[in-house]
């Protein structure tokens, strides 16, 4: 999912830009409004994070060209202004959601999830849309979650390209060079932990016991195995 991100601040932009990479976006950069414009015409983003304020054209400017061009790409807001005017006259413009500086992590990837949940929704349905089950938690890829009996987990596009991928190869080893290819692209060059951490992490939120997993199972130097 191909994400465009309008920020004149480049410790901002270069933040969110790492925060979604993580979360397995492909991401455009824009430094101000028409340049963003511009972005949006040849890059033709899944969604948009749009700075209110930012030179030559203001964010708001930017929504309302857009839709004047009849998109109906997500966009969020990315604004240091909290009045609720601000707020109306933006979701007036079409903007979906709004994320207020200064930000935290945990907000920004619940907000972009949401967004990209909408996205999903608006394709097509293929089968790799389908659920799927691995043990007993079912994995929901339009919805972003997955589920056990009535607890809901959130997944990030990178989360679900983990699972999909073991998955596809039940009982067989997944190595580490393959799934790092196929969930972060083969320009990616890993930190000999990133992945290990992330898979980690993963196991915390998704498997009862991460120490005895039944969904993600090391295989010692060689990768990872889902048995089915």
């Amino acid at each position: 999912m191909k994400v465009l991100v309008a920020e004149d601040d480049s410790l901002i932009r270069q933040g969110l830009k790492e925060l979604l990479q993580g979360d397995g976006y492909q991401v455009v950069e824009a430094r101000d409004g028409a340049e963003a414009l511009e972005r949006f015409r040849d890059f033709r983003p899944d969604f948009i994070c749009l700075d209110v304020m930012m030179p030559h054209m203001s964010g708001y400017d930017v929504c309302r060209q857009i839709r004047q061009e009849n998109s109906d790409v997500p966009i969020i807001f990315i604004t240091a202004k909290s009045e609720e005017i601000d707020k109306v006259l933006g979701l007036e413009l079409g903007a979906d959601d709004f994320i207020t500086k200064p930000f935290g992590v945990r907000e920004v990837q619940a907000r972009i999830r949401a967004v990209s949940r909408r996205c999903l929704k608006r394709q097509k349905s293929t089968p790799d849309q389908a659920p799927f089950e691995m043990a007993d938690l079912v994995i929901h890829p339009l919805e972003l979650r997955a589920r056990r009996g009535d607890e809901t987990i959130d997944l990030s596009l990178r989360e679900l390209s983990i699972l999909r991928l073991l998955y596809s190869r039940v009982g067989q080893v997944v190595d580490r060079q393959l799934m790092t290819d196929e969930c972060w692209g083969h320009d990616y060059l890993p930190n000999s932990r990133h992945l290990d951490q992330q898979i980690s992490q993963l196991r915390k939120r998704i498997e009862l016991d991460s120490k005895s997993p039944r969904i993600i199972r090391t295989v010692h130097g060689a990768g990872y195995r889902y048995e089915g």
